[in-house]
């Protein structure tokens, strides 16, 4: 008899350690997982992308040198129609149709200002769909408020605190549990 039970003492332990490991093993593939998803959540590349695209293609730099040269080709062209006998009308127009390329050229580098951050804020988005999903409300929320931040400023280089926050809770939710920290073990007293 003492054998058996003694088999079953073995037994019971075998099972509660091979349960504990197992759980183990588990929280340790969840906190890689989490972390992996918030490597791929990369605001750094939007910001870049953004921040360079900013320099190349907007500003008033590069509006200056646009009105410019959409002023000077009209009247350029303008002068031109004129020295040639037409009206101030027909001057107007060649004016004006002497500035269509000038502007179409200009609105094509504000569509390549556009898709060049079109595919970093793709990259977020997709890295961020798991962390908004994550059962911590505190993480989910601070992802969402980074998403929002970033997607909605005009200037996504230029963030405030929501990184700061993010990188709280994603530190918080990784830290390990201490055993005698589990909500389940903890005494209440009346």
């Amino acid at each position: 008899m003492d054998k058996l039970q003694d088999l079953a003492v073995v037994a019971i332990i075998t099972w509660g350690l091979t349960t504990l490991a197992r759980r183990r093993a588990d929280r340790e593939a969840e906190r890689t997982a989490l972390q992996d998803q918030a490597d791929t959540f990369a605001v750094a590349d939007v910001q870049a992308a953004a921040s360079v695209a900013r320099q190349l293609y907007e500003g008033w730099p590069q509006r200056a040198a646009v009105g410019l040269l959409a002023a000077l080709a009209a009247g350029g062209a303008a002068a031109r129609t004129r020295a040639l006998g037409a009206t101030d009308n027909l001057s107007l127009i060649a004016g004006l149709g002497a500035t269509a390329p000038i502007l179409s050229s200009a609105r094509q580098t504000s569509q390549r200002y556009t898709a060049s951050l079109r595919e970093p804020m793709h990259r977020l988005a997709t890295a961020a769909a798991p962390l908004l999903r994550h059962p911590d409300e505190h993480l989910a929320s601070a992802a969402d408020d980074l998403f929002n931040e970033v997607t909605r400023t005009q200037q996504p280089e230029v963030l405030e605190a929501a990184p700061q926050r993010f990188a709280r809770e994603l530190a918080r939710v990784l830290r390990p549990r201490r055993l005698w920290r589990h909500p389940a073990l903890r005494v209440r007293y009346p």
